[in-house]
This record gives C-alpha cells, structure tokens and sequence, in this order.
C-alpha cells in the first residue's frame, strides 16, 4: 500500500492508459504546456508528446465534439473541462450525441470517451464555476456518471470508466484533489455501479458521495461519541445507482439521511430518497431525511460560501430532527 493523495491517483489512471492504449489520447484546455488547471496532466506533454496530450481552444463545444467523433472511429479519447460549469456550453454535445449515438445506430457506433471535469464549491471560484452538474447528467440515459471521495476510489473508478465503451463523466470533488488515501501498489478496479458500505452501523444509515462523504464521516463520529452507531455508504457511482446497497442497508437501520453536497432541490438524492419511499418505506421508522447546500447562487466570499455548503451539523440537525437521535 502506498499513501497519495487524490490528484496523484487520477494522474496514476490517466498514465497507465496512455502507456498501455495507443488508441488514448487526451485533450482540454491548458492541459499540456499548463499542465492543467488542478496540475493532474503536470508532465504528460513532456512524456507522451502533442498528438496523445492535445491543448485545445477555449471552445468546450468544439472540442467535445472532435472527441465525440474520435471516440465513434475508433479511440478511446479523454477529455477534460478545466470545471464543471463549463459543461453547459457542450450540453447539446454531451447528451444529444455522446449519450444518444448508441442508442440511435443500433448499437453499430459506440462512444467510449472519459469527460472528466473537477465539480463542486469550496474553492471561492464564484457562482459560475461552483456548480455540481455530476446530478443533471446522473439523469442522462446513456451516460455513466462516477464522483470518487478519496484517492483508493478515484483510481479504480477511472480504470474503469477508460475501459467502459460507453461515455462516462469522472466529476472530480475540486475541495478533495489533496485528500490522501492509501492505494495498493497491485493492479485493481473499481466496477461502476457498486457502492461501498464503508461503515457499517445498526441505528441509522447516511448515504452521499464525493466531497459529502466528508461532513458524512465527521457526522458519523460524533453520533459515534453519542452511542449512535451510524452506517455510511459512498455511491461513489451516480449513475448506475446501487439501490440494492442502499435498500439493504435501510432494512437493517430503518432510518436514513441522504447527503448531497450539491444543492438539495433537484439532486441525486432526491431521486434517492424518492426511490427508498417507493421500495423501502415499510421498514422506515420516519420519513427520508434529505441534507443538501443551500439553494442559492453560490458565494464568492469565503465565510458565506461555508454557510451554504453542506456540513456535519447539517447532517445532525437531520438525524436529530428526523429520528430523535
């Protein structure tokens, strides 16, 4: 086992691929003389030269699409937004095309490219480049969409997800790139789709992802300190989700509180909690609880942008509140 952080994992993924795959290729912008926004690509162009590590122009929309194409001839491109904001502006390419062509030959082309794209606030970067779009294109039909917390997950999940012959989003928690984890030094993936019971409890079950396992954990070791025994589970895949996990979980706790680091209205977990309603309220000693930042444009000012981001209180006060605990 060796200690990195989260940065160097997803490095460690994108680096194999390229040595291992003539058909990778990478692209995005400043990602080659940059070495990237959150320094991830630092080096790949010294290493693998310009026609494997590709600078693109500031046209999210163009380049999406050249490797769109790519993918549909035959290779495995790996694209990056330098943020996830950024994503809106290659919106018609990502789900009409990427997720669609599929579907929509027959199966006869398929599209397995990596969009990869840091997500989420935290960073003071503003309200245009704060957001968490991993919970729109969770709803995309033909999309896999992954958010790893710590840097074990960050690279079984990118093997993966290069592997995958079908589009799949990597959004990378921005708060997380230096959060160390120790990884196996032996090769391993992660499958998609598969969530990790990574405490196991009896009282009650939270669930989140990313940058929200955090404040999940910090939760959980206070309601530990109070005699509450808390399971958590990391989705670590947003898209498929593993509701036997979750389902399973909430029969033996029989109370839930489902974190979303995004904003609460319209997230994943919403569908989440709507899905348990459906298929586990006969176990349920209360309603779902549901924890997410606040519905708000998201602040620059660092005291105010804590404020709304989720926290370990938030998550209390739902325990508390929700079940009395």
């Amino acid at each position: 086992m060796t200690e990195i952080v989260l940065r160097e994992a997803l490095k460690r993924g994108l680096e194999e691929a390229l040595e291992n795959d003539p058909k990778v290729f990478m692209m995005g912008e400043d990602i080659g003389e940059y070495g990237g926004a959150y320094a991830v690509t630092d080096g790949f162009l010294k290493k693998f030269g310009p026609d494997r590590i590709k600078d693109t122009p500031i046209s999210e929309q163009a380049f999406l699409g050249a490797g769109i194409g790519a993918a549909a001839a035959g290779l495995r491109p790996i694209v990056e937004f330098m943020s996830i904001s950024f994503t809106l502006v290659a919106f018609d390419q990502i789900v009409n095309m990427a997720a669609n062509l599929r579907y929509m030959s027959g199966g006869q082309i398929s599209v397995p490219m990596v969009i990869r794209a840091p997500t989420g606030a935290g960073v003071q970067l503003g309200a245009t480049h704060s957001q968490s779009f991993e919970t729109w294109l969770a709803e995309v039909p033909g999309m896999k969409v992954v958010c790893p917390s710590n840097p074990y997950d960050a690279l079984g999940l990118m093997r993966s997800a290069i592997k995958d012959n079908n589009p799949v989003l990597v959004a990378e928690p921005a708060l997380l790139y230096g959060a160390k984890g120790e990884v196996p030094d032996e090769y391993y993936e992660i499958e998609i789709g598969k969530a990790d019971v990574t405490r196991e409890g009896s009282d009650i079950t939270l669930v989140s992802y990313g940058y929200g396992m955090r404040p999940t954990n910090d939760a959980a070791d206070v309601l530990a300190a109070r005699g509450v025994s808390a399971e958590v589970i990391d989705l670590r895949s947003l898209s498929p989700v593993d509701m036997e996990a979750i389902v399973n979980s909430v029969k033996k706790t029989n109370r839930v509180v489902v974190v979303d680091n995004a904003r609460r209205k319209g997230g994943v977990m919403a569908e989440i909690a709507a899905d348990l309603q459906e298929q586990a309220s006969e176990w349920l000693d209360g309603p779902v609880k549901r924890v997410g930042s606040v519905d708000v444009p998201w602040p620059y000012n660092r005291g105010l942008e804590r404020e709304v981001l989720v926290d370990k209180d938030n998550v209390l006060t739902a325990v508390t509140e929700g079940y009395g605990l």
